[in-house]
């Protein structure tokens, strides 16, 4: 088994009982790897950001435990630790843990966007969030302005909204 199901179902096993959060993770590496597919990255760079997308809401557990919600930023701080603990024991090298702790720690922040890693699950992760959430247009509309800036991203939030 590669590495990226085995970290799936790592994942899936950290977020056990959580069918939200598994579900959501699930959604987003989809719509991750759809787009960096579509928008021609490199392999190391899909590779980054599947396991991102795999990871990216690995705080959110901690978070609850210590703070009793999990709030963006909190999120970003205490998801460091344990994804750096998982994909160290699922052996995946230095540089791509170090990168995918980097986007997690940051997939909440949503200026000075650094490489088309961060870029896409950005993206995937709001296509997600404004249907989980059930946003309004107004705020699909002022998202897809703010933070969509791939063809493949915009055309999917522009089809799936009907904006």
């Amino acid at each position: 088994m590669e590495r990226l199901e085995k970290l799936y179902l790592a994942m899936i096993e950290y977020d056990k009982e959580a069918p939200d959060r598994i579900q959501h993770l699930a959604k987003v590496h989809s719509f991750a790897r759809l787009i960096g597919l579509s928008e021609g990255i490199d392999e190391k760079q899909l590779y980054i950001l599947e396991t991102a997308a795999y990871t990216h809401d690995i705080g959110i557990k901690p978070s609850y435990e210590k703070y009793g919600h999990c709030k963006g930023p909190y999120q970003e701080k205490e998801g460091v630790e344990p994804a750096k603990k998982m994909l160290g024991e699922l052996r995946f090298e230095e540089d791509v843990i170090d990168r995918v702790c980097w986007l997690i720690a940051h997939h909440h922040t949503y200026t000075d966007v650094d490489g088309m890693d961060y870029q896409i699950l950005l993206e995937a992760d709001f296509l997600v969030n404004l249907f989980e959430n059930g946003d309004d247009r107004e705020t699909i509309e002022a998202a897809y302005k703010k933070i969509f800036k791939t063809e493949t991203g915009k055309h999917i939030c522009k089809t799936m909204f009907g904006i």
